[in-house]
């Protein structure tokens, strides 16, 4: 039964093609919560078989996972707090959820839009704080591609290498999951630390 499924969701992925991917993407970066490990880690299987090309697969993953967080941050930007809390309740962000978004983001500073990308339930709405904080576009878009960049690598080379055993992507996704954590707390240190030596100099 989950070998079907998983022949199901490679063939659609495949259907689809890169623009496909760009556009799942994007709806798993907006509102939408899309999981991205059914479209990138199908992708790198198709591209282990020689039916995708990766670099390409890759390139539209983190090109949508950017354009929907743009999204989301403009959104919050032209539209505000009432906006989201009124209608963003119809896509399962509550209040708390938004008061939770921005505490991360007080917390974190900039760095949260590229640490945020790779903390799941965190990762489609880390935009709408940087949004209504105003965060530099230049630098979101910087640390979002970067962010994005590392979780759509790391879910294709899991299809590519480990194919359609589907045992072996769910144990090594947890793996990945644990690292990419344990990756946001060293750069989080190593953010703050750069910080605070510039204001002490």
């Amino acid at each position: 039964m989950i070998h079907e499924i998983a022949n199901t969701i490679i063939e659609s992925i495949g259907s689809i093609g890169y623009i496909g991917i760009f556009f799942l993407m994007f709806l798993e970066s907006s509102f939408f919560p899309f999981p991205s490990e059914i479209v990138m880690i199908p992708a790198g299987y198709l591209a282990y078989q020689g039916d995708m090309n990766i670099y390409l697969a890759i390139l539209m993953g983190i090109l949508g996972s950017v354009t929907g967080a743009v999204f989301n941050y403009y959104l919050a930007l032209y539209f505000g707090r009432s906006f989201l809390l009124k209608y963003g309740k119809y896509f399962l962000l509550k209040e708390k959820n938004l008061d939770d978004l921005e505490t991360f983001f007080n917390k974190h500073g900039e760095v949260s839009t590229f640490n945020g990308r790779l903390i799941p339930g965190i990762r489609q709405y880390i935009s709408l704080p940087a949004g209504l904080s105003k965060m530099n576009i230049y630098k979101f878009s910087f640390f979002t591609a970067l962010g994005a960049g590392i979780w759509v690598i790391v879910l294709t080379a899991l299809g590519y290498f480990l194919g359609a055993n589907q045992d072996m992507v769910k144990e090594y996704l947890h793996i990945a999951t644990i690292i990419s954590l344990i990756s946001v707390g060293l750069i989080t240190l190593f953010y703050i630390i750069r910080i605070k030596m510039k204001k002490s100099i």
